[in-house]
């Protein structure tokens, strides 16, 4: 009797842990990116996927999906599905978007698809770099806007680009010398000229200061290779000079026997 009691205890037991452990991995509203880049060429095409899971978990029951993009040529696909079947598919071709969603239309899971083009750069900066808006989105329900998602990426031509990189490598050329004040100055002029868009004068400069940089360097490095080996040098003089002291009083010791 006793055993019985105890089998049903422990089973209802183990039914109450399941049903928590359920609980707590129960879906909720989330939102997975696909093919958001970290940087981008000018003219490049892109292609990122949003995949919404349970749109309405922890949600309204009706909201508005609205997106915005600085990518250019754009086309937006968005589609709803259920159980992983197309309930509805829309097409978009402005940089910015607005569809309405509801419960009723038994949709799970709401697919995103954005390609355009990536557009020029307005005004180059070194430090922060130049970032575009890939997409930002947003879920609307009356006067309320909550935005869920924004990515941005770096954009950049084939001249920033070079130009950017040799900057970056004056600047580790420097800190690997400990500083060196002319081609820091150098480094500054580069990142102005790149800031202009005069990315040959940026490139001349930074590599400038690149090689002030590790000439600066060198020099320290021979310099401490010359005082290592003075030091040396110093050493075996007084050796030898104390070996010399005691062999000539050796010598004065022997005489006097």
């Amino acid at each position: 009797m006793n055993s019985i009691r105890c089998s049903k205890g422990t089973l209802a037991l183990l039914c109450v842990v399941g049903l928590l452990a359920f609980a707590g991995t129960a879906t909720a509203f989330s939102v997975a990116a696909d093919g958001v880049p970290s940087e981008a060429a000018v003219d490049e095409e892109v292609t990122v996927t949003y995949t919404i899971d349970d749109p309405f978990t922890d949600a309204p029951n009706q909201w508005t999906l609205r997106g915005t993009t600085e990518l250019e040529s754009v086309s937006w696909q968005v589609t709803v599905l259920r159980a992983g079947t197309q309930i509805s598919e829309d097409t978009y071709g402005s940089q910015n978007i607005s569809q309405d969603l509801e419960i009723d239309d038994n949709g799970d899971e709401v697919q995103i698809e954005l390609s355009g083009t990536v557009p020029a750069v307005e005004n180059y900066t070194y430090a922060p770099e130049e970032r575009f808006t890939v997409a930002t989105l947003s879920r609307q329900t009356g006067n309320n806007t909550q935005e869920f998602q924004n990515d941005t990426a770096h954009h950049f031509t084939e001249d920033s680009k070079e130009a950017r990189e040799a900057i970056d490598a004056a600047q580790e050329s420097i800190e690997a010398a400990g500083g060196n004040e002319e081609a820091e100055s150098l480094v500054d002029s580069a990142v102005s000229s790149y800031e202009n868009g005069n990315f040959q004068n940026a490139i001349d400069l930074a590599n400038q200061a690149r090689n002030t940089a590790e000439s600066a360097q060198q020099s320290q490095q021979t310099t401490r290779t010359l005082l290592i080996a003075g030091g040396a040098l110093v050493v075996l003089l007084l050796l030898a000079g104390g070996g010399y002291y005691l062999y000539s009083q050796q010598g004065d010791d022997y005489s006097k026997l």
